[in-house]
């Protein structure tokens, strides 16, 4: 009786040029998330108020007056540079991209264009829980696309292997303990006009625990 061997065929390697044009696709991703994040930090400080007065006590009474647009610029650029850092620390490792994952990083930047928007609906007059609300589910949203976009990575492989994964999973906790500070804001904001504070509680609590658990960045 005869014998017969299946014998697999041997995986062939990715010819180079592929390698090249998927390498070159992911740090053209990279270099307009950049310009795009840089753009929607620019345009938080086109609407800032400028002080008028004729007087230093004049000036200083007008720049006191628009503490409210000085602080939400703030906070704005401070929202942003949080997202722009999770992004950089993972993207600076993907050697690849799919058609999801470039949908998703597109669905994290529309966020962060917003963000300027509704960082003005924030410095209003209106009702506090509302504006808070909406600035807050902004971030939500540019959180969970943050989440979905590390999920495609991990699901796809699509980072070097001399990469730390530990940063990767740091990055993730980070992202997801700010998402989590908005997300009690929002009730917080109709009891009091200090859910600001969240913001910055949780990210330091977030950013500690990280630490012990990922070493540091």
């Amino acid at each position: 009786m005869a014998l017969f061997r299946i014998v697999s065929a041997p995986i062939e390697p990715e010819p180079a040029d592929e390698l090249e044009i998927r390498a070159v696709a992911a740090e053209r991703l990279t270099f307009f998330s950049d310009a795009v994040v840089a753009i929607a930090m620019t345009l938080l400080a086109l609407d800032l108020p400028v002080p008028k007065g004729d007087t230093s006590a004049e000036f200083w009474h007008s720049a006191l007056s628009h503490r409210e647009d000085y602080l939400a610029f703030l906070i704005g650029f401070l929202v942003i540079g949080a997202h722009w850092r999770g992004h950089h620390r993972v993207f600076r490792y993907v050697t690849s991209v799919t058609p999801r994952l470039t949908s998703w990083n597109m669905a994290w930047l529309l966020m962060l264009v917003v963000t300027p928007f509704a960082t003005r609906v924030i410095a209003g007059d209106s009702y506090f829980p509302a504006r808070f609300t909406m600035y807050a589910g902004v971030q939500i949203l540019a959180g969970l696309s943050f989440q979905a976009m590390l999920f495609e990575i991990k699901r796809n492989g699509l980072l070097r292997s001399t990469a730390p994964m530990d940063k990767v999973a740091a990055s993730r906790f980070r992202s997801a303990a700010i998402a989590l500070a908005w997300v009690v804001g929002i009730p917080l904001s109709y009891v009091t006009g200090w859910a600001y504070l969240v913001l910055v509680v949780v990210p330091i609590a977030g950013n500690t625990v990280g630490r012990r658990l990922h070493g540091p960045d």
